[in-house]
């Protein structure tokens, strides 16, 4: 039995995030899953853009919000006025990090680089989010995923052989940056412990596309050799890709020399299995050509339920393709709790994928409903900052909030 703690990991923990899009959000998100304390700092009137990126919409919220902003409570402040920058700071003094994506120049026109920020709040963990960093001769532009994908080379080894480059389906690159900022961040929190000052974070989304293409960017500087696109191949291990059945797809996973003598067996290819051209994944990728055409004719003689049931039977790794309503509909998924339901404002259920953190030996975090822009603005100011009522009515009159 593991003890439990009566709290998430993260809480106490309280987290400024003043960023948009989805890098920053989804990392803000994270940590609020852990149980910190996330406050979603948005622009009067209109707030992050992502808001408005739709249909679909439920309500006034957006689907693309929705995925990127439980677990927050939203302030609304215009820091780029006097008072909102003075309130602004107040709440950074009582905070523990700050995430943002300000592009360079405009940190310097509001006075929040790194420097002034750690010489204004010495402990504070500033994490900044930028396209391609706050260095180099591209640190003043601004950095899109789908830009991000081209530079880095993500897209050149994406998409069919004899088709053109093709990006991921999701915004990848801004999700990759959100993990890197996450672990960034609590790395930072640990040594602050010992420390006792703040750090800032340098991220470009650039930085992490690249880090995160691991062995293919890897190939390139260990050969010198540029990897082409492989489609729904694997450019080191075969036969590691999608393959047609009978019947519809199934994705053929075997990935060591015990697993592609399973397979043999499961499709009955005593041959296959014996010819020396194959024993090692080396000799298989060497020889994909001639290999991969008699894997797909074994593979077309069965329907996918039978070829189901037979690699199951050999333990050799594969999956279906599926969409999203046979994803959501798994009992895998519902074990996992990766839909949960929440309620909206107007006390209507709301669903949203889960969170993906399971932590024996902690109570989970919190499964709230993203905020609507500037729903606790009052409350902010007033639990965090003392504002009395009649002043937080003043900031509205005069649209710092």
């Amino acid at each position: 039995m593991f003890p439990n703690d009566a709290t998430p990991p993260l809480a106490g923990l309280r987290v400024l995030d003043a960023s948009r899009i989805l890098a920053g959000p989804f990392c803000g998100q994270m940590l609020g899953d852990l149980g910190a304390e996330v406050i979603k700092l948005e622009r009067p009137g209109n707030g992050d853009d992502t808001r408005g990126w739709g249909p679909p919409f439920l309500g006034a919220f957006s689907a693309y919000f929705l995925s990127c902003n439980r677990n927050k409570r939203s302030l609304t402040l215009d820091i780029a006025v006097p008072e909102g920058d003075r309130l602004f700071h107040e709440l950074l003094d009582r905070s523990d990090v700050l995430i943002e994506n300000f592009r360079s120049d405009s940190a310097v026109n509001l006075g929040l680089t790194p420097e002034i920020l750690l010489e204004k709040h010495p402990r504070l963990i500033a994490c900044s989010i930028t396209g391609y960093g706050r260095t180099g001769p591209m640190k003043e532009i601004p950095g899109y995923d789908f830009a991000i994908q081209a530079l880095s080379g993500l897209m050149s080894i994406t998409g069919p052989q004899e088709g053109p480059p093709s990006k991921v389906g999701v915004a990848l690159t801004d999700i990759l940056t959100g993990l890197y900022a996450g672990v960034a961040i609590l790395a930072c929190l640990r040594a602050r412990e010992k420390s006792g000052h703040g750090y800032a974070i340098d991220l470009a989304l650039l930085d992490c596309a690249v880090a995160a293409q691991v062995n293919v960017a890897q190939a390139y500087l260990s050969s010198g050799n540029v990897p082409t696109r492989q489609g729904n191949a694997h450019l080191q291990i075969v036969p590691y890709q999608l393959f047609p059945t009978a019947d519809g797809w199934l994705v053929l996973n075997v990935g060591n020399d015990g697993q592609w003598q399973h397979f043999c067996a499961a499709a009955e290819a005593t041959e296959l299995a014996a010819d020396l051209r194959y024993t090692t994944n080396s000799l298989r990728v060497r020889n994909r050509s001639e290999l991969i055409p008699k894997v797909e004719t074994l593979m077309r003689a069965r329907p996918t339920k039978e070829w189901q049931a037979r690699l199951l039977a050999r333990n050799v790794p594969h999956a279906l393709v599926c969409d999203y309503a046979e994803l959501f509909s798994m009992d895998q998924i519902a074990e996992r709790s990766m839909r949960i339901t929440v309620r909206d404002p107007a006390g209507q259920p709301v669903d949203l994928i889960g969170s993906p953190f399971h932590i024996h030996g902690s109570a989970r975090g919190p499964a709230n409903m993203p905020p609507g822009l500037g729903q606790h603005s009052a409350d902010i100011l007033k639990d965090i900052l003392n504002l009395d009522p009649e002043r937080i009515e003043e900031l509205r009159r005069q649209k710092v909030i």
